[in-house]
């Protein structure tokens, strides 16, 4: 990482954490300091419906009725597919991931303001941290995070792991970012967000 600095450019600051960490409502926060936040995972939804090269490598690898005639894909069916093969699931990545990097990018050279935030789950398996200047990381007990899902999304304790399973271990995840915030429901998150946003302002005014 580091990257961008070297050039001068404002900062990009990569956000990613485990499922129920809470990366999402943390990034809202820094959102409501001022700071631009690209949210992956909803550009991802819109970028499959948008990208034309996209679209023509998903009809290519999964077939032309993933998408009806409009465009719109069948998410349901795809998922079907996906989520049932390990390595169908990786073919869909390495087509998704690529795409979503090009579009933060074009997205982050629209902003003006001392650094943005690309919010992702998979910030790291997706190889897209190597385009950022520094990552943080939300951190959270697993028990909690379990928790957490389940209450969001209506699921078995099972099914939250496996979605877990999917991820890097979250113990790793926290060491390979620069900044850990803890939203372990004992520290309170607001003011950590407020010291390293002072942190990463003062790093784009060095920079």
């Amino acid at each position: 990482m580091g990257f961008f600095l070297e050039f001068g450019c404002m900062l990009k600051i990569g956000i990613t954490g485990g499922i129920g960490s809470g990366k999402s409502t943390v990034a809202k926060i820094f959102a409501l300091l001022g700071v631009p936040v690209y949210y992956a995972d909803d550009a991802a939804k819109t970028i499959m419906q948008t990208d034309a090269l996209l679209i023509q490598q998903v009809k290519a690898h999964f077939g032309d009725h993933m998408y009806d005639s409009n465009n719109v894909l069948d998410r349901a069916a795809l998922g079907k597919i996906v989520f049932n093969d390990k390595d169908k699931l990786e073919l869909l990545n390495s087509l998704v991931h690529p795409a979503t990097i090009r579009h933060s990018d074009e997205w982050a050279d629209r902003q003006t303001a001392p650094y943005v935030l690309k919010e992702a789950a998979l910030l790291f398996e997706s190889g897209s941290f190597q385009f950022l200047d520094k990552c943080i990381g939300v951190s959270a007990p697993q028990p909690l995070r379990i928790l957490r899902v389940m209450r969001r999304d209506n699921i078995s304790r099972n099914d939250v792991l496996a979605r877990m399973y999917k991820q890097i271990d979250d113990n790793i995840k926290m060491k390979l970012c620069d900044y850990v915030i803890r939203n372990d429901e004992q520290e309170m998150v607001i003011p950590q967000v407020l010291a390293l946003h002072k942190t990463l302002l003062q790093l784009a005014a060095e920079a």
